[in-house]
């Protein structure tokens, strides 16, 4: 007869326990049940594994001999499980990073190469997300981690690490009157009509209107966007002018678009940010990797 494993794994705790009581504890059956499979054992591989008495248990001979078998093939099992429960987790392991705008700057590239070192089972799958959205999908749930311009709504709810900082630039169609600057104070842009983000992007699109920055003096409107492209359509249709980090005025640099640097403005952060009570260690690394 070839015994179950569940046999051998009753079996394997009552040789480690000594005990019918303490080994039917520990597998949560009750001492009856146990006894009975135990005895099935025996009965099938027609020999006495443990000899009983009143006051204690011991194994015979055979039950001596099957012991270490018994126990090892218990070890292979649970780890034939592990890898199988391993390889069906590998399937499925998608870490899906949000993004408002293209990051380049190489950071993506660095960190894919790190990430797929320590995480070999893992693929990263990037998902595009639109400005209503500031948090680049990590709001609803929709990424695991959001490459996310500063600062964005409901802030203190995620973990947040800084990976660039750049200067403010601003962007305008080559006819505007500052063509042919190389730079301008902020204070001359006041009554300009500037691009905005949409109402749902909240404390990101004051940032990028620069409203702390006006004291007070209203922000002029001239279009909404909702992401790059509706951005330099509207710049090119001379809409307005439009502040952004100076790593994106090279990204985005088109024809007929200039970008200059904007004096008197706090430099803009682009983070990593993810949930707080988000503790899996996939995450970390992730994080570790674009440090």
């Amino acid at each position: 007869m070839d015994p179950h494993l569940r046999d051998l794994r009753y079996f394997v705790a009552v040789a480690e326990e000594l005990s019918f009581t303490r080994a039917a504890e520990r597998l949560f059956v009750s001492q009856p049940a146990l006894s009975k499979q135990i005895r099935q054992l025996e009965e099938g591989l027609r020999v006495r594994l443990f000899d009983r008495d009143r006051r204690s248990i011991t194994l015979t001979a055979a039950g001596r001999a099957l012991f270490p078998v018994a126990r090892e093939l218990m070890g292979c099992w649970d780890e034939a499980q592990r890898a199988v429960s391993d390889a069906a987790a590998a399937e499925a392991a998608v870490l899906t990073v949000g993004l408002s705008t293209s990051v380049a700057r190489g950071i993506l590239q660095r960190a894919g190469a790190y990430f797929q070192e320590r995480r070999p089972s893992w693929r990263i799958q990037v998902r595009q997300i639109n400005w209503e959205d500031a948090t680049a999908g990590l709001a609803g749930g929709e990424v695991d981690v959001a490459l996310v311009w500063l600062p964005i709504p409901d802030q203190s709810s995620f973990t947040v690490r800084v990976l660039v900082t750049e200067p403010r630039w601003v962007a305008f169609r080559d006819d505007h009157w500052l063509a042919g600057r190389r730079e301008v104070a902020f204070a001359e842009l006041l009554d300009e009509p500037f691009l905005a983000l949409p109402d749902t992007a909240g404390p990101l699109r004051d940032y990028w209107l620069a409203i702390a920055d006006r004291d007070g003096h209203p922000a002029r409107i001239g279009a909404t966007v909702s992401n790059a492209e509706e951005t330099f359509a509207a710049l090119e249709e001379g809409s307005g002018i439009v502040l952004l980090a100076s790593g994106n005025a090279v990204i985005y640099r088109r024809p007929g678009i200039s970008a200059i640097p904007v004096l008197g403005l706090s430099p803009s952060e682009l983070a990593l940010a993810w949930h707080s009570k988000d503790h899996r260690t996939v995450i970390r690394d992730f994080a570790d990797a674009l440090a």
